[in-house]
C-alpha cells in the first residue's frame, strides 16, 4: 500500500562545474556500448532515460574523490542509458535481456554511498531504483514490513510510526538513500548499538539474478535450512543480485529516551568504559566515544580528554537500567559527568555534511574511514592508523571516534584532512587511503564496517579476505557468469 508521496529528488552532493550535459568520464577501461538497436527494446520494457546530464549525475555517488572531479565538470564514468523500472517483473525482464546481450547492469538507489559503488565502471545500464518506492504491506502483530527496495528511509519509517512500530536505522545519509541500498552495501544506523546494523533487521528479501530469475530468501525468524541465502545478498553491493523488494523486523515505538555524556582523561579509558558496558548486557542506542582532538573540535573538549555521549530510547524500566549501568561503569573508571546538552547538539547536527563539501569546494582532502576490531586491538588500531596517515606529505591531522558497538569489539571512525596543492590533490587522498587502509587490516581490523567496498577499496579486498576472496568469486561466477551485475566491484 502506498501511503505517502514519496521522496523522488535526489540530492547531489556537489553541483557540477559546468554543463553536466557536456560532462565527460574520469575513469577508462572496458565499456559495453548499447546500440540503438539494444536502446529501443530495452526501451520497450521499462522506463528510459537517454538524457547526457540525467546519464552523467548517474555517473557518480558521494565518493569523495568524485565529488572534487565534479567541480572540473567529470564524473567517474558516465552510463549509456538510464533505466527506472516500476516493478520486479521489469527488472527481470530486463537482466534477462542484457545477459544475453552482455550489457553491464550497474544497480543503484538515492546514490548516497561513499565508496563509488553506483559508478557505472563498464557504462552499459545505470538501474535507477527509485520509481519502486512504495510500502507494501505492515504485519504489526509479527512487526514485519514490506517495502519496495527504491523506498527512501523516511518515508519507510513514517510509514511505520503510523503503525506504532520503528525499524531503529537512521544512517547519517536517512534522507537520501533507498531501504535497497541500505540492505546491498550493509548499512548501519546510528542507533545501531540497541537495534543492529541492517544485516540484523532483514526479515525476507526478493532479488533477481542475472539471468532474470526472481528468487525469494529468508522469511522466518530463525532457521537450519542450510546456508542463509539472506546475508548472501546483504552486502553484495548489486555484483550477486538486484535487491527488489525488503521485509524488514521493526520494535514498537519507544516509551521514553533517556542521555547521558562523560568526560575521560583518555581515549583509552573511554575504550575501557564502553567494553565494559557492552560486555555487562546494556547497549544503549547511541555509545560515541570521541577523542581529544574531535572532542575539542565538536564538543568544547580540552583537546585531550575523551567525550562519550549516550542516548537510549524504549521500555522505561529497561531503559532506565540501561542508563544506571552506564553511569556506574563510566563512574568507576574515574570519568566526569558531561553537559548533557552535548547529546542534544549531536542530534541536531549529526546528518550534516555542508563542512565536507565547503572543505572539498577550497580544495581540502577530507574523508573518513571506518573499520571495526576487536576491543583488545583498538589502541594498536588508532594508533597505526594515525601514524600511517599523519606521514603521508601534506596530511594535516587524523582523528578518530567510536560509533558502534559489539560484544567483542567497536567501530572506529577515523576523519582525515590534508592541504595539498591543485596538482597533488588526487594523488594526496590516494595516498592517506592506501597508508590507512593498509595499517588498519595489518593491525588487525577488517576492511569496513558499514560503507562497504565498491569501487575505492576494491584493490584491498585480497589482504582483507586472504584464500576466502576465491570463495566470493565462485558464487560470482556461478550467480553471474557473464558478469554484468555491477563489474568491477568488490575487487570482483
Amino acid at each position: 500500500m502506498s501511503l505517502h508521496t514519496f521522496n523522488t529528488a535526489i540530492t547531489d552532493p556537489i553541483e557540477f562545474g559546468g554543463d553536466p550535459a557536456v560532462a565527460t568520464s574520469r575513469l577508462t577501461g572496458p565499456a559495453t556500448v548499447i546500440t540503438a538497436d539494444n536502446a529501443r527494446d530495452i526501451a520497450g520494457i521499462c522506463e528510459t532515460i537517454d538524457d547526457a546530464a540525467d546519464r552523467a549525475n548517474h555517473g557518480r555517488d558521494w565518493w569523495p574523490l568524485s565529488l572534487s572531479w565534479s567541480l572540473q565538470n567529470q564524473v567517474p564514468r558516465i552510463p549509456g542509458l538510464v533505466c527506472k523500472p516500476r516493478t520486479t517483473e521489469e527488472v527481470s525482464k530486463l537482466l534477462a535481456y542484457c545477459n544475453t546481450h552482455g550489457i553491464a547492469v550497474t544497480a543503484s538507489g538515492g546514490r548516497s554511498g561513499v565508496c563509488g559503488a553506483a559508478i557505472p565502471l563498464r557504462e552499459g545500464v545505470a538501474l535507477d531504483m527509485t520509481n519502486m518506492q512504495s510500502v507494501e504491506s505492515v504485519d504489526e502483530v509479527s512487526g514485519i514490513i514490506e517495502v519496495l527496495a527504491g523506498t527512501f528511509g523516511p518515508d519507510m519509517e513514517d510509514a511505520a510510526r503510523t503503525h506504532g512500530l520503528t525499524v531503529g536505522h537512521f544512517p547519517q545519509s536517512f534522507a537520501l538513500a533507498t531501504v535497497g541500498g541500505w540492505v546491498a552495501c550493509r548499512g548501519a544506523g546510528q542507533y545501531s548499538t540497541r537495534y543492529g546494523k541492517i544485516e540484523d533487521m532483514v526479515h525476507a528479501l526478493e532479488a533477481v539474478l542475472a539471468d532474470g530469475t526472481i528468487i525469494r530468501t529468508g522469511g522466518a525468524p530463525a532457521g537450519a535450512v542450510g546456508p542463509d541465502l539472506s546475508q548472501l545478498l546483504l552486502g553484495s553491493e548489486g555484483t550477486l543480485a538486484v535487491i527488489t523488494r525488503v521485509w524488514l523486523r521493526a520494535h514498537p515505538l519507544p516509551e521514553v529516551e533517556r542521555r547521558g555524556a562523560y568526560v575521560f582523561d583518555t581515549l583509552t579509558d573511554g575504550f575501557e568504559a564502553c567494553r565494559r558496558i557492552i560486555r555487562n548486557g546494556a547497549t544503549p542506542a547511541v555509545l560515541r566515544l570521541y577523542d581529544g582532538a574531535e572532542s575539542k573540535r565538536s564538543h568544547g573538549g580540552n583537546g585531550t580528554n575523551a567525550t562519550l555521549l549516550v542516548l537510549d530510547e524504549g521500555t522505561e524500566q529497561l531503559i532506565d537500567a540501561t542508563m544506571a549501568i552506564v553511569h556506574d561503569v563510566c563512574m568507576s573508571m574515574g570519568a566526569t559527568v558531561g553537559d548533557v546538552a552535548l547529546v542534544e547538539a549531536w542530534t541536531h547536527h549529526r546528518n550534516d555534511t555542508s563542512g565536507l563539501q565547503a572543505l572539498t569546494r577550497k580544495g581540502y582532502v577530507v574523508d573518513t574511514m571506518e573499520i571495526a576490531a576487536n576491543w583488545a586491538d583498538l589502541d594498536n588500531v588508532v594508533e597505526a592508523v594515525e601514524t600511517a596517515m599523519l606521514a603521508v606529505p601534506g596530511a594535516r591531522s587524523s582523528t578518530c571516534h567510536l560509533s558502534h558497538s559489539y560484544i567483542e569489539g567497536a567501530c572506529i571512525y577515523f576523519t582525515f584532512a590534508a592541504t595539498p596543492s591543485a596538482e597533488e590533490f588526487e594523488s594526496t587522498y590516494l595516498a592517506l587511503w592506501d597508508a590507512g587502509q593498509r595499517a588498519a587490516l595489518a593491525a588487525g581490523a577488517n576492511l569496513s564496517h558499514h560503507h562497504g567496498i565498491g569501487y575505492s577499496r576494491s584493490q584491498y579486498m585480497e589482504q582483507a579476505l586472504g584464500t576466502s576472496m576465491q570463495v566470493l568469486r565462485s558464487v560470482k561466477n556461478a550467480l553471474d557468469p557473464k558478469g554484468i551485475l555491477n563489474p568491477g566491484k568488490l575487487g570482483l
